[in-house]
């Protein structure tokens, strides 16, 4: 690694305002690494090379980039659960994981040098955001499997800043503790942070008033009308924050104050912007399916990967001064995955759930709607065959038990009688999204 890559990741303009004509050599000088790397040590990465008729030795630029094959999210699951890693298991000192529609989970590990350049990322994002040693920062992130709460918790840690370790759930405890612990930064999903709010309100807790400065957010889309409500209402400065489990997890890119698009970190990070159908790259500022290729990960090195999140990005200047592009505000997904309360959710998962169960014919579902600023979702079911009320109502417990232990997301579930749902004669519609609507 260079020595300007050696910089401390949270106190670098030297990096983060490196002149780019300096950041795009360094981007090449990384990504032949990771080329080199992937077709090297994963079986995987070689054949789709080999396929495609390039080695790592036809990039001599960057723009070469596109002679590349994709990596898509089945990409892992084929691979299972080790099969990308670009480094023995031994070498791997953390797992996380998230569900997939077959029942096989996507697997990311990190090496130890991995975690490090994950913690000095998130400690660089809460800086841009604003953070500073000494902060208090309440994490409702979910710990566990899920990169958010971890990811950001040493981070901040990194920063100097003190964590409070929450997860989710236990909403009046959380915000007993936000004022009780002076914290000055929430990290957490916007949904769950308006819940806090709501909460907080019906309490007679006015958060506004509070120690509260800064809320990070991220995990599942939001509005400028969002941002407003939460800024009014927690007394805070909402900012913007991306990241995917596949490529780091959180700390790929981070708003600044002038939250004019979030700065996408081009050390560690290529990204491109694609036309979704014809897989041809776009006009920078135009909008498209974002990729990106990771340029110094050890563990599990991300070539081109298609994240599916429709977005635009941008090299015009910053006020800030960082000079690291900007990647506008993800405004969905091209594919069919749906994100609950900051859970990603196929509706085949909640299918193959549904057909496990004794009693209950295939024919359901799923309608998304919003309580209050909530997702909320209610898997409507039927039974196979005649039955008591009394019996419908055990088959719906069960319902709801298995997919939140399976997948995660707590649901209502109605189980109907046969024939009470509605058919198509064509292509069955399965998602009944209300919030669209609702828009």
């Amino acid at each position: 690694m260079s020595a300007v890559g050696a910089a401390p990741f949270y106190f670098a303009p030297e990096i983060e305002r490196l002149d780019r004509s300096a950041l795009r050599r360094l981007q090449l000088e990384r990504l032949k690494e990771t080329l080199g790397r992937a077709y090297t040590c994963v079986p995987h990465h070689r054949q789709a090379f080999d396929r495609a008729g390039v080695r790592p030795e036809d990039l001599t630029s960057l723009e070469d980039i596109t002679r590349f094959p994709f990596t898509v999210k089945t990409d892992l699951r084929d691979n299972y659960p080790f099969g990308l890693f670009a480094v023995p298991r031994e070498q791997v000192v953390r797992l996380h994981a998230s569900s997939g529609t077959t029942g096989r989970p996507t697997v990311v590990g990190y090496t130890a040098d991995d975690l490090e350049t994950w913690a000095g990322l998130i400690a660089r994002s809460l800086a841009c955001a604003g953070g500073r040693p000494g902060d208090v920062m309440h994490n409702a992130l979910g710990y566990g499997l899920f990169t958010g709460g971890l990811g950001f918790h040493y981070g901040a840690e990194r920063l100097g800043c003190t964590v409070v370790p929450m997860s989710g759930g236990q909403t009046e405890k959380q915000i007993r503790l936000i004022c009780d612990f002076g914290a000055t930064i929430l990290n957490a999903t916007p949904s769950y942070a308006l819940n806090l709010v709501e909460t907080a309100e019906r309490m007679g807790v006015d958060l506004a008033s509070g120690s509260l400065r800064i809320g990070v957010f991220g995990a599942e889309p939001w509005s400028e009308t969002m941002r407003g409500e939460l800024d009014r209402r927690l007394g805070i400065r909402s900012i913007d924050s991306y990241g995917l489990s596949e490529v780091m997890g959180p700390g790929v890119a981070m708003e600044c104050s002038q939250r004019n698009g979030m700065h996408g970190w081009e050390d560690h990070f290529l990204f491109e912007v694609i036309n979704p159908e014809t897989l041809e790259p776009v006009p920078m500022g135009q909008p498209g399916e974002l990729v990106i290729t990771t340029l110094t990960k050890q563990a599990l090195p991300m070539v081109r990967y298609r994240t599916r999140d429709i977005s635009m990005i941008t090299e015009e200047p910053c006020s800030c001064g960082r000079t690291h592009l900007r990647i506008l505000r993800v405004t969905g997904r091209n594919d069919d995955m749906l994100i609950i309360r900051g859970v990603n959710v196929y509706p085949s998962q909640i299918e193959s759930i549904l057909l496990g169960l004794p009693g209950i014919a295939p024919h359901y579902q799923l309608i998304l709607s919003r309580q209050g600023w909530l997702d909320h979702l209610t898997v409507e079911v039927e039974t196979d065959s005649p039955s008591s009320e009394e019996d419908r109502a055990r088959l719906a417990n069960q319902v709801r038990h298995h997919i939140k232990s399976t997948i995660g997301v707590s649901c209502e579930a109605l189980v109907r009688l046969p024939g009470q749902l509605p058919r198509s004669e064509g292509k069955a519609v399965r998602v009944r999204d209300l919030r669209k609507e609702g828009a």
